[in-house]
């Protein structure tokens, strides 16, 4: 019988290019994840690593035996899944994370609605990138993961994952008070093309590309002026007339900051979709589904629900 959790090493090897992040990824050392796919190799008779550079890659045997490990894995986790609900008073851990926005406009109002729910549930929730998010999840560490679509992500259809919309959410304009857009419901993105601009530091996360997209696709090209790594700073910067910033609804800033949210109007509204994501086949783990419900019941009026998947 052969061990999933040595096709699980094997798919983080295909995923980080390298047996080093992989174990990185396991909390292993690389000696170890060498020697269980050296088993593994042994165990099916075929080669499914060969040298690359200073990476490797999977032999033709190897991408055969991911096709099927990834529904083999999928099952598995609907058998944890069907365990659980045999549980009585199933109490966690149930980990979950999701960028900066996300964890503080919907997961932690989530954990919470869970905890004063069900006080015995431990949850834990870490804030990081989406491609943080991933790794996490493909590596077993995180359970259920509140992403958003960027240019590095893999596919919709990656076979290790399962992506469900969650909502949509315009980003609107901040301008300190007094700005002669504050106040108005008829400024359209491409009317900023003269201001100075405040973006998140470019290497923070992926707002600051969305930005420049948005902007490009109005016409222009931001004067970014001043940079920032947390929404708090920003809003300062805002408030004491530095420039103007673009910033999604789920983003909050300190409230004794003379800034002015201005939803921004036109055929081209920037708009961000967020997501909910968990590992294949474990939808209908009790404690992840109730973990979604949790994270669809806290998703603010500000913004738009998606659709609920229907039931099968």
């Amino acid at each position: 019988m052969v061990d999933l959790r040595r096709l699980h090493m094997l798919r983080l090897v295909h995923q980080y290019g390298t047996v080093t992040s992989a174990a990185d990824a396991l909390h292993l050392t690389p000696s170890a994840v060498s020697h269980h796919l050296r088993e593994l190799a042994r165990e099916l008779k075929v080669p499914l690593l060969e040298p690359q550079g200073r990476r490797v890659r999977l032999t033709p045997a190897a991408h055969l035996l991911i096709e099927h490990a990834d529904a083999m894995l999928a099952r598995w986790e609907e058998a944890l899944g069907d365990l659980e609900s045999h549980r009585a008073g199933a109490a966690g851990p149930l980990r979950m994370c999701g960028f900066t926005t996300a964890v503080g406009g919907l997961v932690a109002p989530a954990a919470g609605a869970l905890l004063r729910a069900d006080p015995s549930l431990t949850v834990e929730i870490r804030e990081c990138d989406t491609d943080v998010a991933l790794g996490l999840l493909a590596a077993g560490d995180t359970d259920v993961a509140v992403i958003e679509p960027t240019a590095g992500a893999p596919p919709p259809g990656d076979p290790r994952f399962d992506r469900e919309p969650l909502m949509a959410e315009a980003l609107d304009l901040i301008v300190p008070a007094g700005h002669p857009f504050a106040g108005r419901r008829d400024v359209r993105l491409e009317d900023t093309a003269a201001e100075a601009w405040i973006s998140v530091q470019p290497e923070g996360c992926a707002h600051h590309q969305q930005v420049m997209a948005y902007c490009a696709a109005a016409g222009f090209t931001p004067r970014i002026t001043h940079n920032a790594t947390t929404w708090s700073v920003i809003w300062a910067l805002v408030a004491n007339g530095l420039g103007v910033s673009l910033v999604p609804r789920l983003a909050d800033g300190p409230a004794d900051q003379p800034v002015v949210r201005v939803p921004l109007s036109g055929d081209a509204v920037p708009m961000r979709q967020v997501l909910t994501c968990v590992r294949r086949g474990s939808r209908a783990n009790p404690l992840i589904a109730r973990a979604l419900a949790a994270l669809r019941a806290a998703v603010p009026a500000r913004c738009t629900p998606a659709p609920e998947r229907p039931v099968a």
